[in-house]
């Protein structure tokens, strides 16, 4: 049995890693552990500004948590296995908590573990995070409306892990108007912008806005299990260099890059997005969720509208209701990584996909493109396009309205286009002050013209 080693494997990697084997027929290998961290400790809220300091000190009580081993198998996908308890876990213990009131022109510097509530309205305000790499930072946001020029609202440069945590019922707005300058550096290039594990969760909306960068980015790994999620953004709306993890969650977003997007430069076998269930509405320039290595989905809801659906080396699907509009691929299995073989495995779900006309693909994999459950309606010129093998072993399949056994390279199939009348629509609205996240997508989301029956509506045009 082959083995992958690697300290700190991304989730999905290990998925697709242990699948990819067994399509080649060796056996699957089940590996997974927990440790036990119990951190109990006295903190105090340090205060970084360039222009005025700021005091404010409280001892804050330890949280239980079971961290899990970032490794899942393909027995095993439960999500105990990928989050944590205080990952899960949608409310913070507010226990001696530290209270942060946003001011205008402000830093608000984090330098130990602990919790703090965040709240307020202000411009040009940073919480700069930069705790011991071996502490847990818990940001919860409660009522926020935070407006930027050109610098991260969170900014974490050290932690062992940061939760950003919106409080029930709780509206927060976070926004950054314009270019980011740099720290030192780094390119600090996102609303939120973490260096180190970041999880997102709550019972509270957040609602970014980036005009000319991303909406979160996290250079370790990304983590979200619950919350409300109003994202529009210039280039990519979430980002991580090594995972992305989503137990739960809505997505409202409009990105004029990729809605999520997970690489690593550095290091080829990270880079994998799993998804075990949420609710993703995404209009995207580029594409809707995009993995370099592993993409698992096991359940969820998603509508994405976007240059090309789902990417990934690897693409494994098991579960949910997927509708996609595309004007490349639909689900697109590439060389991104040499870590695992290009693969398209469907395994179950609901999933129907629309093509634009042109040199289209529907389903396309650089390597295997096997069904093997599911129910998978396609409308396209190309349905199937494959280069090592093709094989649908069960589920139903239609194409155009017929149902299909086989899979074929390139089948032609009649009837999409001819219904396809509605043409392009208009832009539905316009961000505050007249701007644009990279001056084209609109604010509201919304669609012009078209819809089902009639040719789905895109966003027209540019500025109004």
């Amino acid at each position: 049995m082959k083995k992958y080693l690697k300290k700190k494997m991304s989730v999905a990697v290990a998925v697709a890693l242990i699948l990819s084997i067994m399509l080649v027929g060796c056996g699957a290998a089940t590996a997974s552990s927990t440790k036990e961290s119990t951190e109990t400790k006295s903190t105090t809220a340090v205060t970084e500004t360039e222009n005025r300091e700021t005091d404010g000190k409280a001892d804050t009580s330890s949280e239980d948590e079971t961290d899990a081993e970032e490794v899942i198998t393909s027995e095993n996908t439960q999500e105990d296995n990928i989050f944590t308890k205080r990952d899960i876990n949608q409310e913070a213990d507010l226990t001696d908590a530290v209270l942060i009131e946003a001011e205008d022109g402000r830093t608000y510097g984090i330098t130990e573990e602990g919790v703090y509530i965040l709240s307020g309205k202000a411009e040009n305000f940073t919480v700069k995070v930069d705790a011991n790499s071996t502490e847990k930072v818990q940001i919860v946001l409660n009522g926020t409306e935070i407006s930027n020029e050109d610098f991260p609202v969170i900014y974490v440069v050290s932690a062992d892990k940061v939760f950003i945590t919106t409080a029930e019922g709780s509206e927060n707005i976070l926004q950054v108007t314009s270019g980011f300058v740099s720290d030192g550096d780094t390119n600090t290039d996102a609303v939120i912008f973490s260096k180190d594990d970041l999880t997102l969760n709550g019972l509270g909306s957040l609602n970014i806005v980036c005009y000319d960068g991303n909406g979160i980015s996290c250079k370790d790994d990304l983590k979200i299990t619950g919350g409300a999620y109003t994202v529009q953004t210039a280039k990519d709306s979430f980002e991580a260099n090594d995972s992305i993890a989503i137990a739960e969650g809505s997505f409202d977003v409009v990105s004029n890059k990729d809605a999520f997007h997970c690489e690593n430069d550095e290091d080829s076998s990270a880079g994998s997005i799993y998804i075990k269930n949420g609710t993703f509405n995404i209009q995207s320039k580029s594409d809707g969720i995009q993995a370099a290595t592993t993409l698992v989905i096991e359940d969820g809801t998603f509508n994405l509208s976007s240059k090309e659906g789902l990417e990934a080396t690897y693409v494994e699907i098991n579960g949910g209701e997927i509708t996609v509009s595309a004007s490349d691929d639909g689900i697109n299995a590439s060389d991104k990584s040499s870590s695992v073989e290009s693969s398209i495995v469907i395994n179950g779900g609901k999933i129907s996909i629309t093509m634009d006309a042109g040199d289209t693909d529907a389903l396309d994999s650089n390597g295997s493109l096997i069904i093997n459950g599911g129910e998978i309606s396609i409308e396209a010129n190309s349905p199937f396009d494959y280069m090592t093998n093709g094989a649908i072993n069960g589920g139903t399949v239609y194409v155009n309205g017929q149902q299909v056994t086989e899979i074929y390279n390139s089948m032609m199939g009649g009837g999409m286009f001819g219904n396809m009348q509605g043409g392009f629509g208009g832009p539905g609205g316009g961000m505050p002050d007249g701007k644009f996240p990279g001056g084209e997508m609109p604010y509201d989301g919304s669609f012009g013209g078209g819809g089902f029956g009639g040719g789905h509506g895109r966003p027209g045009g540019g500025k109004p």
